[in-house]
C-alpha cells in the first residue's frame, strides 16, 4: 500500500520546531550552532531559504516510501558538506595548513572570507542535518537514521580525515607519516560508497516501527502499574540480577 507523502508546509513547520527544540535541549554542540542561527536574523532567513529548497525536493515525492529515499539523499550530502568545518576543530593544524584546507575546497582568494563562508555554511548546513534526522525519526520512522546512518558518518569521517592529512602533508617527513593512510584510502572510498548503496536501497519498512508505538499506546483497557515502594524495587531487581546470573 502506497502512502501519501508529507506536505512541503508540514516538513518546514516540523523543521523549525526542530531547531527551536535543539537550541533548548540538544547537546551543548547543537544548542550553540542552533542559537547562533536563531539570534541573527539574517543567518536565519538564509538558512530557512536553503532549507526550504531541500524539503521541496523531499515534498516533489508524491508518496512516503520515495520521500524517505530523497530525504536519506539530503542527509548524506549534508553531513558531506559539514566535514571541512568538522575537520578544522577536531585538528590542531597550523596557520599554513588551516589556509591550504580552506584553498583546497574555496574558489575565493581571501583566507578570512573562505573561513567566514564555511563556517556560516557549517551552521546552516548542520541545524538541517539536525531537522532531517528529526523528519526522518518523528515523522517517516525510517530505520536507516539510526544505526546505518550513524556508521555511515562514522566512516565518512574517518575518509575525509585520511583525505585532508594526506593532502595538508609537505614535506618529506610528513609524507612519509601519511603514506600507509595515503594506501588505504582506495579501500576506505569503496566502503563508503557500499554504505551508501546500501543505505539509499535498504527497503523502508515503518509498519514494524509504527506497530510498537501502537503497542505503546494506552487503551481503555490498560492501566498504568503501581509504582513498588523503593524497598520492594530493590529487593525484586536483586531477584531479577540472581536469576539472570544462574
Amino acid at each position: 500500500m502506497r502512502i501519501q507523502g508529507v506536505t512541503h508546509a508540514r516538513l518546514m513547520d516540523e523543521s523549525e520546531i526542530c531547531v527551536a527544540d535543539t537550541a533548548k535541549f540538544g547537546t551543548p554542540a547543537q544548542m550553540l550552532v542552533t542559537s547562533r542561527l536563531l539570534e541573527h536574523p539574517e543567518t536565519y532567513r538564509r538558512w530557512e531559504s536553503e532549507h526550504s529548497l531541500l524539503m521541496r525536493q523531499v515534498a516533489r515525492q508524491n508518496y512516503l516510501h520515495r520521500q524517505v529515499i530523497a530525504l536519506r539523499t539530503t542527509a548524506l550530502s549534508l553531513l558531506h558538506r559539514n566535514a571541512t568545518f568538522e575537520y578544522l576543530q577536531d585538528r590542531p593544524l597550523t596557520a599554513a595548513q588551516r589556509r591550504h584546507l580552506i584553498a583546497l575546497f574555496h574558489s575565493f582568494k581571501d583566507y578570512t572570507s573562505s573561513l567566514i563562508a564555511e563556517h556560516g555554511s557549517y551552521l546552516r548546513g548542520a541545524s538541517s542535518y539536525w531537522c532531517s534526522h528529526h523528519l526522518a525519526r518523528r515523522l517517516m520512522k525510517d530505520s536507516a537514521f539510526a544505526e546505518p546512518l550513524h556508521l555511515y558518518q562514522e566512516r565518512y569521517t574517518d575518509y575525509f580525515r585520511v583525505f585532508c592529512d594526506v593532502a595538508l602533508a609537505e614535506t618529506e617527513d610528513e609524507k612519509r607519516t601519511v603514506e600507509s593512510l595515503r594506501l588505504l584510502q582506495p579501500l576506505l572510498k569503496q566502503q563508503l560508497t557500499e554504505a551508501r548503496r546500501e543505505i539509499l536501497s535498504m527497503p523502508y519498512q515503518p509498519s514494524r516501527v509504527w506497530r510498537e508505538v501502537e503497542i505503546r499506546r494506552p487503551t481503555g483497557e490498560t492501566a498504568r502499574m503501581r509504582t513498588l515502594p523503593a524497598s520492594a524495587a530493590r529487593s525484586a531487581s536483586g531477584a531479577a540480577g540472581s536469576s539472570l546470573r544462574k
